[in-house]
């Protein structure tokens, strides 16, 4: 039986350096609003962490994937470990408390654990049958997958992140749909989200003391500045406006690079990080934005093709949780800017200013580029 090992993925790395591009303009341009004493103070430590982001991604590449079904366990704990540390001893700013200062950097487990939840997701998944489960076989392993995830998604919310925390629900909703669990078990889990969504809103509408129990004010200032920009203008719904405003303005070709005129006065906050496609938007237009978002489109599709050709479970998994993890951050990201979700704080995958997000999203393309080089074709498979 003649077998061949795939090589790697180049139109994957192709696209990412695609993104690569667009970040550096678009940070550059962003960042345009801040007094440095150099103009390219952002641009080059965006570089710098792409750079070490891509050591990163290629070290994880090198690594066996399949190696880490047995390390998922410690990993998850040795993550949820370091929660615990954020929630009793964690560096507060911004209204946050989600680092651990380790003097030369911050280290912020939360995004790490976005990674560590795919892996042992795909780990314990992995352990089920080929067959679609019945609903009844589907309960312990639908426990586990609940308790691992909401375990995280509590520590993670309560710092607060909401972004984060839903974006751990993503990657657990994600895996959910693709494994072999019931499809019954999978309407009921749906049910049950749904429902809790009505309930909030009920108790919004009638108690809304009990309400304000469950979502803190700030989250709540939130959705009203989502659900009524206008009406909180010079507060809530201001960074809101602004983007829209500007991506409006950017009309089919855009104002012109670094001509952006919400970006560039400054009227649209944080535009080089979670407003980031913002700047896109004004300035390169309608016709920038769509092969902007073309990019996202074939990195999650050559991601799917990857898994789908995998002849490993725990890889199609591990595939599959990535899809979950960056097509989630990248839709909440741009809706959240164009009034369709309400602003969590997520960045941009590949594109937004700073280090955490970068590396946790390199270390799971890094996965994925492990799960296709040690994918072999068989001439009788």
């Amino acid at each position: 039986m003649k077998q061949q090992e795939n090589q790697i993925d180049y139109y994957l790395l192709f696209i990412l350096f695609g993104l690569f591009i667009f970040s550096l303009l678009a940070v550059y341009s962003g960042s345009g609003q801040y007094q440095t004493h150099d103009p390219f103070y952002f641009v080059k430590r965006q570089a710098i962490w792409y750079v070490i982001g891509i050591i990163v991604m290629v070290s994880v590449a090198s690594f066996d994937f399949e190696l880490l079904e047995r390390m998922a366990k410690p990993l998850y704990v040795f993550c949820i470990f370091l929660l615990i540390i954020v929630h009793f001893f964690g560096t507060y700013k911004n209204g946050s408390q989600r680092w651990i200062n380790l003097g030369l950097f911050e280290l912020q487990p939360s995004e790490f654990m976005k990674v560590f939840l795919i892996i042992f997701s795909a780990a314990i998944l992995n352990k089920s049958d080929n067959e679609r489960l019945s609903f009844k076989a589907s309960i312990p392993i639908t426990l586990k997958l609940i308790l691992i995830t909401i375990i995280p998604f509590y520590l993670i919310l309560v710092q607060p992140d909401l972004g984060s925390a839903l974006v751990i629900g993503a990657v657990f909703y994600t895996l959910l749909i693709v494994s072999r669990i019931s499809y019954l078990m999978i309407l009921f889990l749906s049910a049950n989200i749904m429902g809790f969504i009505f309930l909030l809103v009920y108790l919004h509408n009638h108690f809304f003391s009990v309400f304000i129990k469950i979502i803190k004010p700030h989250q709540l200032d939130r959705i009203y500045g989502w659900l009524s920009p206008y009406e909180y203008a010079s507060s809530f719904g201001y960074q809101l406006i602004q983007a829209i405003q500007g991506i409006g303005s950017g009309q089919l070709t855009g104002t012109g690079y670094n001509q952006g005129i919400q970006v560039q006065s400054g009227r649209i906050p944080e535009a080089h990080t979670d407003f980031i496609f913002s700047v896109i938007g004004e300035e390169f237009g309608f016709i920038g934005a769509s092969i902007f978002i073309s990019l996202y489109f074939l990195l999650m599709y050559r991601i799917i093709k990857i898994a789908i050709h995998s002849n490993s479970v725990y890889g199609f998994y591990i595939c599959i949780g990535t899809v979950g993890l960056l097509s989630f951050q990248t839709f909440q990201n741009i809706a959240m800017t164009i009034g369709m979700m309400p602003i969590t704080g997520l960045a941009l995958p590949f594109v937004s200013y700073g280090g955490s997000a970068l590396l946790t999203n390199m270390i799971a393309i890094g996965l994925v580029l492990s799960v296709n080089i040690r994918t072999r074709n068989y001439m009788f498979s």
